[in-house]
């Protein structure tokens, strides 16, 4: 197994699925995954806001890789070549700041 590759982790996450029954058990259901991943958001913030270490911090942002990884899975579609096409649309944005701090977002005026 590469570590670093998006393939070996997506069949990593795929083999976790499969061992569970998730497809059978309403573990790939999509709202349920929304549900999950608000609450692995939810530990995100925490992490934040009270000030928990680097390491919890990068643990929740795994979970929350995984579920995506997941939901990518789960929904069938390839989220490596998801994030190019948006990395490529979001490129040509120009930035703004907002409230002090700057954002790239689709502004419509």
């Amino acid at each position: 197994m590469n570590t670093d590759s998006y393939q070996d982790m997506l069949a990593e996450v795929q083999a976790f699925h499969h061992k569970h029954r998730f497809k059978e058990t309403g573990g790939e259901e999509m709202t349920y995954r929304i549900a999950l991943m608000a609450e692995e958001l939810g530990e995100i913030a925490e992490c934040v806001t009270k000030g928990k270490s680097k390491e919890a911090l990068a643990e929740e942002c795994a979970d929350l890789y995984i579920l995506l990884l997941g939901t990518a899975i789960a929904a069938d579609f390839d989220l490596k070549q998801a994030f190019w096409d948006k990395m490529k649309k979001i490129e040509t944005r120009q930035s703004r700041m907002i409230n002090g701090r700057i954002r790239v977002s689709e502004f419509k005026e």
